[in-house]
């Protein structure tokens, strides 16, 4: 079987414009492969949660017996110290778990900083 002389320059064609749409979409288009897709949604929903449990922690915060006492410290602390110090005082410590959520110290530190200023 004979193809015709211009089947070649059209494959080739079809090939270059298929590599470069690739190339322009996952670099530029904002395609995403399956793994990129499921790692952005699991950083999403931990970022949701942790909005989600910010006021539990600052509820939690403005609770203690001594608020004025820790409010000031966490004022005098630095940022960098004030995610470890909010750890540190069991805020951040959600119902059923033994651990503090760094990440969720840290924002309830920021949130608690914003409403004292």
């Amino acid at each position: 079987m004979k193809f015709p002389s211009e089947t070649k320059p059209a494959l080739l064609g079809a090939m270059a414009g298929a590599v470069a749409l690739a190339i322009y979409g996952f670099a530029w288009g904002g395609w995403l492969t399956a793994g990129s897709a499921d790692r952005a949604s699991k950083q999403r929903a931990e970022t949701a949660v942790v909005a989600a449990l910010v006021p539990v922690c600052v509820g939690k915060f403005n609770g203690a017996a001594d608020v004025a006492v820790h409010a000031a410290a966490l004022k005098k602390a630095s940022s960098w110290d004030q995610g470890p110090y909010v750890e540190k005082g069991g805020w951040a410590n959600m119902p059923g778990t033994t651990k503090a959520n760094s990440d969720l110290a840290r924002a309830c530190a920021e949130a608690l900083t914003k409403a004292t200023q």
